[in-house]
């Protein structure tokens, strides 16, 4: 993992050495009727004005300010080595502050140190510049060649420009943050051939020599002892036998118990209802939520956090072969609900069943779950926006916390009507409506919410698009693993620790 060396610094932006000043430019003012950049100017950073570079003829040289835009300079009356101009967008704010340092350091790959001086006027727009540049200093290097050129990032060090009464250990947290988000992306972009689920168990296993963490892995032995029909009919099909993982952050002083479950499909093939080539192209992502869980439970332990945090990851890959599960077998969840498998690419939910049942024994407070689950959520939502079901208070406070760490999410209904398609002939329910595609995303929710505890409050993120970055970059995201609701979690849990 590619960590950047985080700190503020209380010095005139004008006197750093580093290689690289970054300064904000707002826009022209909405409504102006100005397309050329003329009336952009240059934001003030958090000490003020950067005088030097007050005479510079921003129209001349194309800049306007729009989000994303850096233009690099020669310095001139400026300690730097060179001058980063990055457009802030017209939105203001923590969020607009955390996209444009994020933009700026992943525009800056091969650069060793960074001055950002942004206008970073107060405690919560430090720490929103300081996690978006550690967030955008992100790079993945493992499957790349010797030869290649990769970005200098271990290397990097980047300040952010701070007023005095900014805290000197103002870096800790987003620090933290942004590891739990490049773990996520690590692990997700990191190829299914070398990324089983015994290998997910691994790296959890790792986090508790050193953090207050207890891991516990079940295996397919233990899995069939103990009821997980779910994760075993889905594992079934590979050589490499399926695991759950249960990662438990119990500070003895927690009164709040948060419970997350993550969906870990190491690769998804489709099963015995095989993919078409080109949509299983990029199925190691499948495991992303169960990544999500668990760096979020790291990220509490790391921070201390005065909660109790479990995370399940429900880990198999989902092969063709003549021991796979076949469509129209029955497997008993943990719960005891017997499951017709109709699809036996509907598996997300067959091994979130299982995890969301063992969770619920156990009564949390808030019960989350996180998973790659159904296009139907690219298509009702797009690329960017999670989707969101669940109890009523539960959502409400999910969406809270995800507007405000800026993470796009979206409520969805649980309609009833729904149950009736679930109805199966020979089980309790079937785990898809093969031929009706109306309401996937939905469907799927009412699901899952069958293997939910009477009386736990519960959410289902479903990130199947967010997930990703398919595109180009854009904020502090480059393309492939995102990331996504690993700081809505964290937020969330720093929340429940102050009920």
């Amino acid at each position: 993992m590619v960590r950047p060396t985080l700190s503020t610094t209380t010095s005139s932006p004008e006197t750093t050495t580093a290689d690289v000043l970054v300064v904000g430019v707002r826009p022209a003012p909405t409504g102006s009727g100005d397309a050329t950049g003329s009336g952009a100017s240059l934001a003030p950073s958090a000490l003020g004005a950067v005088d030097a570079l007050a005479g510079l003829d921003l129209a001349a040289i194309g800049v306007t300010g729009a989000k994303d835009q850096l233009v690099r300079l020669p310095a001139t009356g400026v300690g730097a080595r060179s001058v980063a101009l990055i457009g802030l967008g017209s939105a203001t704010g923590a969020a607009a502050i955390r996209a444009a340092a994020g933009s700026a350091v992943r525009q800056l790959p091969q650069v060793d140190s960074i001055t950002l001086a942004l206008p970073t006027d107060s405690a919560e727009l430090v720490d929103a510049a300081l996690e978006g540049a550690a967030l955008g200093a992100y790079a993945f290097t493992r499957h790349k060649g010797a030869g290649t050129k990769a970005p200098a990032r271990g290397d990097q060090r980047i300040e952010v420009v701070a007023p005095a009464d900014v805290a000197a250990d103002a870096a800790v947290r987003p620090a933290i943050v942004a590891d739990a988000a490049s773990l996520v992306r690590d692990l997700v972009n990191t190829a299914a051939g070398d990324l089983g689920p015994q290998d997910v168990a691994d790296v959890a296993t790792g986090f508790a020599s050193d953090l207050p963490l207890t891991v516990e892995v079940l295996d397919e032995h233990a899995l069939e002892e103990q009821g997980f029909g779910g994760i075993l009919g889905v594992g079934r099909g590979s050589a490499r036998p399926p695991r759950l993982v249960v990662v438990r952050y119990a500070p003895e002083s927690a009164t709040k118990h948060l419970a997350l479950v993550g969906k870990g499909i190491t690769f998804d093939s489709g099963g015995l209802s095989l993919k078409p080539a080109a949509s299983m192209l990029g199925m190691k992502t499948d495991m992303t939520g169960a990544a999500t869980v668990l760096a979020a439970t790291v990220a509490a332990a790391r921070l201390g956090l005065d909660v109790r945090v479990t995370a399940w990851l429900a880990l198999a890959e989902n092969m063709p072969s003549g021991t796979a599960t076949r469509p129209g077998d029955v497997l008993t969840l943990k719960n005891g609900t017997t499951v017709e498998v109709t699809n036996t690419d509907a598996e997300g939910r067959l091994v979130l069943g299982d995890g969301m049942a063992a969770a619920s024994l156990e009564q949390p407070d808030a019960l989350v779950d996180v998973a790659t689950l159904t296009g139907a959520q690219v298509v009702a939502l797009g690329d960017r926006t999670t989707g969101l079901m669940g109890s009523d208070d539960l959502v409400a406070t999910l969406r809270a916390v995800a507007e405000r760490v800026a993470e796009p999410i979206w409520p969805m209904p649980l309609p009833e009507e729904l149950d009736a398609r679930l109805a199966s002939e020979v089980a309790d329910i079937v785990n898809a409506t093969v031929g009706n595609p109306a309401g996937g995303m939905l469907l799927a929710g009412k699901f899952l919410e069958r293997f939910v505890g009477e009386g736990v409050p519960w959410a289902h993120l479903d990130i199947a698009g967010p997930s990703e970055n398919k595109g180009g970059g854009y904020g502090w995201l480059g393309k492939g693993a995102t990331g996504v609701m690993v700081r809505t979690l964290v937020a969330l849990a720093e929340d429940l620790q102050s009920e």
